[in-house]
């Protein structure tokens, strides 16, 4: 099995701990949480070099503040737009 970098563990774990927030959310809010998160970092990481370390670690920090605010009890809603649903809708047709 191959080892993971310590950045590859980063990004793992703040992956892991978006979607355990989104288990935290009312029960009709979570799969648009769970859309987000998913739409959110497949998006981002295939635009991103796995080499730009740079960038890697800029993006980890901006999403450790943004995971932040949407772990706040109070936001209880997130907004999903038309593409990421166009998204999701062909990214279940490609694996099933």
């Amino acid at each position: 099995m191959t080892q993971l970098s310590g950045l590859q563990k980063d990004v793992l774990a703040l992956y892991r701990r978006a979607l355990r927030m989104a288990r935290t959310k009312p029960v009709s809010a979570q799969p648009k949480f769970t859309l987000f998160v998913r739409y959110t970092f497949r998006t981002t990481s295939s635009s991103v070099s796995a080499r730009d370390l740079t960038a890697i670690e800029h993006l980890l920090r901006k999403g450790k503040r943004q995971l932040a605010v949407y772990e706040d009890p109070a936001v209880k809603d997130c907004w999903v737009s038309k593409e990421m649903y166009d998204w999701q809708k062909a990214h279940y047709q490609r694996t099933h």
